[in-house]
């Protein structure tokens, strides 16, 4: 594992919240390869003609190489250092968004999104193993902070790309954003850096209640503690996913898409309006209810906000075809989901320690990715029903079971493993490799 260095020690970058600023706008510039594809999904249909789920396939293939090899990403990055593992995403990321700018077949947007998988997991994985690393006592916060940037940046941008489509054609879209977000990654991922072992073993900095072992990832998944955050995870990240790849579609079979509302002294066509405080909203949660988490507890603030991403589903499902109520359930939807990319990262790192956080909070994001592949069938399953309704009552059961979870089985079972007396050799456990 890289420890500090000479460098690390005199330059001004070397202290949690330079790093935390660093990481955050490297997120930024990722997140449209994510949150932007609803907008790009309509016009790539109207050019081409593909079903909305062979589109949406794009989709998925991205959220599987962009979670599942984190863990590899993340290996790499506690034996070697985050600041070439962020360059090489950042250009990964850039060149898929160039390939989607002249792809003439689904084969080529699929292999697009195999590299801007890869690129945006890289990128991400990175950042949060980066950030629980630097902030041993606020490691929900630091979560939060950081995911918020990949949750809500592309809010600022989610207008200029709208407009940019239907002036300059998705195409162009593409290749302009895409250069512009892969580059800058590049450059600001040179500034990155890990904090020492020495850092990360400070005992008074260490959250209450986090476990003071360090297990490593095999270690991890050889516990029944991690495999019931892993379906705990799968089932709060299906319903947001869903969400988040079909928003349009679903504003579109709603009929409020282009129907304009008024909030707060803004007028914009509906699924605009929601696109954009949705952003906001599922950036604002991650750093909030990770705050919230430092201070009552993960399961606790699980259970609070696992309910309201329940109550919120049933209610866009029964409320989202008034515009108003559209834009104001999506929003409290992504409010309450996106918090798992905080929740989630720092239950791990409490759990098994943060020498290995990269790989260990990287094998908990696969679970997105195992989510993923609910995305397309819900398409398939809209298409036979003809409406949202049992994908919306399902995603909501499911979050809510979550909830309870939470409570009844992880807090206990994880109370259980980070009390246990364990036997480990002197030096051993914040030991570098």
């Amino acid at each position: 594992m890289v420890t500090d260095s000479n460098s690390q020690n005199t330059s001004i970058l070397a202290n949690p919240w330079a790093q935390l600023i660093v990481g955050l706008i490297c997120m930024i510039m990722v997140a449209n390869l994510q949150y932007g594809w609803t907008l790009f999904v309509g016009p790539i249909g109207a050019k081409y003609h593909w079903s909305k789920a062979a589109i949406q396939v794009t989709f998925t293939i991205f959220v599987l190489f962009e979670t599942w090899l984190v863990p590899a990403e993340g290996y790499l990055v506690d034996r070697f250092g985050p600041k070439w593992m962020i360059v090489i995403g950042g250009a990964l990321c850039g060149l898929a968004w160039t390939i989607n700018s002249f792809a003439d077949s689904l084969s080529m947007f699929y292999f697009a999104a195999v590299i801007g998988g890869i690129g945006a997991g890289a990128v991400y994985g990175t950042c949060i193993g980066n950030a629980v690393k630097w902030f041993p006592g606020r490691r929900g916060l630091a979560a939060g902070l950081t995911a918020a940037g990949f949750g809500a940046g592309s809010a600022a941008t989610i207008i200029p790309i709208a407009k940019m489509i239907k002036s300059s054609g998705y195409e162009h879209t593409f290749l302009t954003f895409g250069l512009f977000q892969g580059i800058v990654v590049v450059v600001v991922g040179f500034l990155i850096m890990a904090p020492g072992v020495a850092f990360m073993a400070a005992a008074p900095k260490i959250a209450p209640g986090a476990s003071r072992y360090q297990a490593k990832p095999l270690e991890m998944l050889k516990t029944p503690v991690f495999w019931v955050m892993y379906l705990m995870f799968i089932m709060m990240a299906a319903g947001g996913l869903m969400a988040t790849a079909q928003l349009a579609p679903i504003a579109k079979d709603f009929k409020v898409a282009d129907i304009p509302v008024s909030l707060i002294g803004i007028t914009l066509p509906a699924l605009t309006f929601a696109l954009s405080l949705d952003r906001i909203l599922n950036g604002l949660c991650r750093p909030f209810f990770g705050w919230v988490s430092d201070k009552i507890g993960r399961e606790q603030t699980m259970l609070i906000a696992f309910l309201l991403e329940g109550v919120g589903i049933i209610a866009l499902a029964n409320f989202g075809t008034d515009p108003v109520s559209f834009v104001l359930l999506s929003g409290l939807v992504f409010f309450a989901w996106g918090e798992i990319y905080s929740l989630f990262p720092a239950t791990v790192t409490d759990t098994f320690g943060a020498l290995y956080a990269t790989t260990n909070t990287g094998l908990m994001y696969t679970a997105k990715g195992t989510a993923a592949l609910l995305v397309p069938v819900a398409s398939v399953w809209v298409a036979a029903k003809g409406n949202w309704h049992a994908v919306f009552i399902t995603a909501a059961t499911l979050n809510i079971l979550a909830a309870l979870m939470a409570i009844v089985v992880l807090k206990p079972m994880r109370a259980a493993y980070t009390s246990r007396p364990v036997s480990v050799a002197p030096g051993a456990t914040l030991a570098t490799r």
